[in-house]
């Protein structure tokens, strides 16, 4: 949202991120066959390109809905024809780069464990569970085929569990236990959000380090690129 101003937009077409993982969701009780990830990727890559910068980054082209567009503009090209009207639609826009990739991997259960303790039958217990969502993004130029920068990121899902109970002895023979829990999980959806948005941030760098789009103001660009390193510590940047 806070990077700098381009010198000139981007001219970008996204035609689709999938789920490239194959994974449906973790279940240890029973077999599940909805998907661990969400499969709207492309949407959400669009949503944050028309977000970076403030909007003023990237230029997307619609092309997840192509069919319906020119649809669209045939029925208004064909009903000012009959009417003797001239065709007063402009030409589509194109792109000159492609943004290509996906969601690559899920890997669940990366980091569990968990803590309790019980006194006198009173106490409770937490376990926690940490999956990892892998994300690749790619650049690719509309005229010659090739790839021009690649990055690949990961956002990790935290789930987290605490119960806590007690019992006693209401009367004789008679057990009285008592339990309550709650359970936080972080949304798979937005770990890909934030996947993907890191992903634009990296592949905005990476192509500033080639020089394959610039910031309005040159002289930002090299204290732009140490910030980015500095605040991924050893994470180093993408190359081609």
């Amino acid at each position: 949202m806070a990077l700098p101003t381009p010198e000139t937009p981007v001219d970008v077409a996204v035609y689709d991120f999938p789920d490239l993982t194959g994974q449906a969701k973790p279940n240890e009780s029973f077999a599940e066959y909805s998907r661990a990830v969400t499969q709207g990727g492309a949407a959400i890559l669009i949503d944050v390109l028309k977000k970076t910068g403030g909007g003023g980054w990237f230029r997307v082209v619609e092309r997840t809905g192509l069919k319906n567009l020119v649809q669209e503009r045939t029925l208004i090209e064909n009903t000012q024809r009959a009417y003797g009207q001239p065709s007063g639609l402009p030409p589509v826009r194109f792109a000159g780069l492609l943004l290509e990739g996906g969601i690559v991997g899920y890997d669940s259960n990366e980091l569990t464990g968990g803590a309790g303790a019980k006194y006198l039958g009173i106490g409770g217990d937490m376990q926690y569970r940490s999956d990892i969502v892998t994300v690749n993004l790619r650049a690719v130029s509309v005229q010659t085929g090739e790839v021009l920068a690649s990055t690949t990121t990961t956002k990790q899902i935290y789930s987290v569990q605490v119960r806590g109970g007690a019992y006693k002895f209401a009367t004789a023979g008679e057990l009285l236990e008592i339990e309550l829990g709650q359970s936080r999980n972080d949304p798979g959806s937005l770990a890909v959000r934030e996947g993907i948005e890191l992903a634009v941030y990296s592949l905005t760098v990476d192509g500033i380090r080639q020089g394959l789009w610039h910031l309005k103001d040159r002289s930002m660009e090299p204290g732009f690129i140490r910030g980015f390193e500095a605040g991924y510590g050893d994470k180093k940047l993408p190359t081609t």
